[in-house]
């Protein structure tokens, strides 16, 4: 029998990361946002922030775009479908998580 305990240690951890986890949740609520933005609402440096997109766009969980608006760059980021069945995934996961920790016994474990 698997115990609540494992089912975590076997998580995604692409998404896990603290970082990346935030950045695909506010991608999940907005579908696309620019580096600014993200940069903004993580909280990340803009290193981290590129670094851990990099990740993601690796993992073909997020599209990135850069263009130009005039002489100033653009960074926008996409939220793939993937990416969207990866988060919700995630969180239904989480959910379910808690759930079997909630009614977890010291017992249950044979």
């Amino acid at each position: 029998m698997t115990t609540p305990f494992e089912r975590l240690a076997d998580v995604d951890q692409t998404i896990h990361a603290p970082a990346r986890l935030a950045i695909l949740t506010a991608l999940s609520v907005c579908e696309q946002a620019d580096f600014t933005y993200l940069k903004r609402i993580t909280g990340l440096t803009q290193g981290n922030l590129g670094s851990h997109l990099g990740k993601l766009e690796e993992a073909a969980l997020v599209e990135i775009e850069k263009s130009f608006a005039g002489r100033t760059s653009r960074t926008s980021v996409r939220l793939l479908p993937a990416g969207r069945d990866a988060i919700t995934g995630w969180w239904a996961a989480m959910e379910e998580a808690r759930a079997a920790t909630a009614a977890w016994s010291p017992d249950d474990d044979g």
